[in-house]
């Protein structure tokens, strides 16, 4: 079959190209945008890709249109294949059909923390000898792919509350129909298409109907907005994680973040000895560790496989040093995230200078409901740089009381002169963004060692 993804280079859809490539398909896909890390890895399967979406696309004649929900009404390519009659499929749906049908499905939901979790989850599988197929929104470095199709019967996916497409405004992660599910977190994000917490709950709910009796829910017992979505209704078995203090049957951890006990209650099970920074990898190991039990993997194993875990690229990754200052790149782009990342890096650098650059581009971010919440996630940082361009608010007021600590500017060139101006010997340039950032990080290294 040949499929032609609309999308394609999201970190979804992208996966999802891969997952159809080696099940044998024909695959050809588009998207508006093509950046890294997505668009090398799809190259090297071998996939064609082409820059935006055009009608003319339809000469290429696919048996089926996967759609992307980045794919709106008026895309003259969407247009041309809805005037046609020309069979489409949502891509939550296609995988719901093609691969994930059959397979014990573990999906990982939450505001924060997906990628990283459902990483680790496939890492702790596989390190078992369970060979699992996973899907993940970013490239785990235990892999260096995002999606693979896996020989076990166990199948690993980031299960995303954004909407499945156009035409299907439930979340993605209705379509997967998991055995077992983890509900990491869950706070106000997506304002674009939700109109407050409560709208999300709903489809955290609605996730929840979906498991079955034999399934197993791991739950955040920290979040009370986790707790109102059980007590909807809930017909599995729930395992709690992260409690503050000892609770029957409850995971929770008793250590530094690089190297606790897991405990079950009272009594020690696992424990836990690796690279990883901040209390919320913590939480997200005791998670996976939840989980990856449901499939036979004992705790024990599991903290073997953490000992290993490599984390997924644009997670606190270094992507060089240039005149003495070290450049990263990092996915955080909510305010929770950025705040969250911000001190992983404050704690791995310790009194150091971070200069935290920043871009609000998610949808989210870009409509403003978020805005107030900037000064208090930056914070940690010794010095803030937001890229002010296409927003509808105001970044300098925002910022405002943060004082001479936050720079605001409007182009890439002139934000890139500003960060090596005040950037000194020693000092760690943080990089935000969910999008490309317009190539940033190798331009601040270039202009580092130009200076």
């Amino acid at each position: 079959m040949h499929i032609h993804i609309l999308g394609i280079c999201g970190t979804f859809m992208g996966g999802l190209a891969a997952l159809a490539r080696e099940a044998g398909h024909r695959v050809t896909g588009c998207d508006a945008n093509v950046y890294p890390p997505m668009s090398d890895q799809l190259r090297a399967l071998g996939i064609e890709l082409i820059e935006g979406f055009e009608a003319d696309q339809t000469a290429l004649k696919p048996d089926l249109y996967v759609i992307g929900n980045v794919v709106t009404r008026g895309k003259p390519l969407m247009e041309a294949v809805l005037n046609a009659g020309l069979p489409y499929i949502s891509g939550p749906q296609w995988l719901a059909e093609h691969v994930l049908q059959g397979r014990h499905v573990l999906a990982v939901a939450g505001t924060h923390g997906k990628t990283t979790t459902t990483s680790m989850l496939a890492w702790i599988l596989e390190h078992a000898g369970l060979k699992p197929g996973f899907l993940v929104g970013g490239v785990p470095q235990n892999f260096q792919v995002s999606a693979r199709l896996g020989e076990g019967s166990s199948f690993v996916i980031e299960a995303d509350e954004y909407d499945t497409a156009f035409f299907d405004k439930r979340s993605k992660f209705v379509h997967y129909r998991p055995r077992t599910a983890i509900l990491n977190n869950l706070e106000y994000d997506h304002a674009d298409i939700f109109a407050d917490l409560a709208a999300i709950e709903t489809q955290f709910h609605h996730l929840v109907r979906t498991v079955p009796a034999q399934g197993r829910l791991v739950v955040n017992a920290r979040e009370e907005s986790l707790q109102r979505v059980l007590q909807r209704g809930c017909w599995s078995e729930v395992v709690r994680f992260g409690a503050r203090k000892e609770e029957p049957g409850t995971l929770r951890a008793r250590g530094e973040p690089h190297a606790f006990d897991v405990l079950r209650g009272a009594l020690k099970i696992a424990r836990v000895e690796w690279d990883m920074l901040g209390e919320h990898n913590q939480l997200n190991a005791l998670a996976a560790i939840a989980a990856a039990e449901h499939v036979g993997v004992s705790p024990e194993q599991s903290a073997a496989a953490l000992a290993e875990f490599q984390n997924v690229r644009r997670r606190l990754e270094r992507r060089g040093e240039a005149a003495g200052v070290t450049v990263y790149d990092d996915f955080a782009h909510h305010p929770t995230a950025i705040r969250t990342t911000v001190n992983g890096l404050r704690r791995k650098v310790g009194h150091a200078r971070i200069l935290a650059v920043f871009e609000p581009r998610s949808n989210t971010m870009k409509l403003g409901p978020m805005k107030a919440q900037l000064p208090w996630s930056l914070e940690e940082a010794d010095l803030a740089f937001c890229h002010s361009a296409n927003l509808g608010w105001d970044a300098a007021q925002a910022l405002s009381p943060m004082g001479p600590q936050a720079v605001v500017c409007d182009t890439l060139d002139k934000l890139i002169a500003a960060v090596v101006q005040a950037a000194r010997p020693g000092d760690h340039v943080l990089c935000m963004s969910n999008g490309g950032f317009g190539g940033i990080h190798d331009k601040l290294l270039q202009a580092l060692s130009a200076r």
